[in-house]
């Protein structure tokens, strides 16, 4: 296994495990551990990954948040029906650009980018 291929792994399996979290709670929580641990530690191109990811996660939280908050009215569901095309967005992204083994290019962003 070559390094490039090695060190695409950990990354891999954070996203799959963000996305899985739409299933199974829990699993982000998992895998934003893993983004924190190993972004000091990653070149460049792949700090921009986990730094996605970890954003991925909060964002994602906080966008839950609100909408179980806003739930007893109809809104709230559309919302969280939103976070959820916006995961599996973001997560489908990030793991073309780590696939082509680029950095993210907008790490920072809360949209789809």
């Amino acid at each position: 296994m070559s390094e490039i291929q090695a060190n695409t792994t950990t990354p891999k399996i954070i996203y799959i495990l963000v996305l899985a979290n739409i299933i199974v709670p829990l699993l982000g929580l998992i895998g934003v551990v893993m983004a924190y641990v190993n972004k000091d530690d990653a070149p460049e191109w792949l700090q921009t990954h986990y730094q996605f990811q970890i954003r991925t996660f909060w964002i994602g939280l906080l966008y839950v948040f609100v909408g179980a908050l806003l739930s007893i009215i109809i809104i709230g569901w559309f919302i969280i029906l939103f976070t959820i095309v916006w995961i599996v967005v973001r997560c489908i992204k990030g793991m073309k650009a780590l696939d082509d083994q680029e950095a993210h290019p907008n790490p920072t962003g809360w949209m789809f980018s």
